[in-house]
């Protein structure tokens, strides 16, 4: 069973959460963040030129728009490459664990995964940012010293920074199949 619901970042910008469930066991999230837009694109590379232009009538070095160019092609595939992600993807299976995937606009993807073993809970976590309070999610990993602690705390939808409507959501799925893998560990 899949269905799409729309959702916020904390920016006011469009989110799609679509929900994946294969079975009570196994079910996947995947967040998707709207692509970069083509008008926003020209108009950065206009203005990085139209500055180099007006630096090659003042020096009269073509060495100036050869630079930008070059500057403005290298730059926006560093960014299509290593910042811009447009899907991030949360698979939870109760007995195996659980993976994130990061989906970039150049087509990379960015996986990794926590085994069920490591992991002690699921919670929504408080953070302040830009002079206001944002909720994230995050998975807490046991720490192997100390079984009541926690070793170390994994941030969920990093990219995306979705609203606490839609982290909710998630968390709720979540802690559906954290109760169920427990009820089949501790199971007969």
């Amino acid at each position: 069973m899949e269905d799409e619901q729309s959702f916020s970042d904390i920016c006011g910008g469009r989110l799609a959460l679509q929900r994946r469930y294969y079975s009570p066991s196994c079910r996947e999230f995947c967040l998707s963040c709207p692509r970069l837009s083509l008008r926003s694109l020209t108009a950065v590379t206009c203005s990085v030129w139209l500055a180099a232009y007006g630096l090659f009538t003042l020096c009269e070095n073509s060495m100036v728009l050869s630079a930008a160019i070059f500057i403005t092609l290298v730059g926006l595939l560093g960014y299509l490459h290593f910042v811009k992600i447009d899907q991030e993807t949360l698979l939870i299976i109760d007995s195996l664990g659980i993976q994130m995937t990061s989906s970039y606009a150049s087509g990379k993807e960015s996986t990794t995964f926590i085994e069920m073993s490591k992991v002690k809970d699921i919670v929504i976590n408080e953070a302040i940012y830009m002079q206001k309070v944002i909720y994230y999610l995050c998975i807490l990993l046991k720490d192997p010293v100390e079984p009541q602690g926690v070793s170390q705390v994994v941030p969920v939808f990093q990219s995306a920074k979705p609203r606490l409507d839609c982290l909710i959501e998630v968390y709720r799925s979540c802690q559906e199949i954290l109760a169920h893998q427990k009820a089949t560990a501790t199971g007969p």
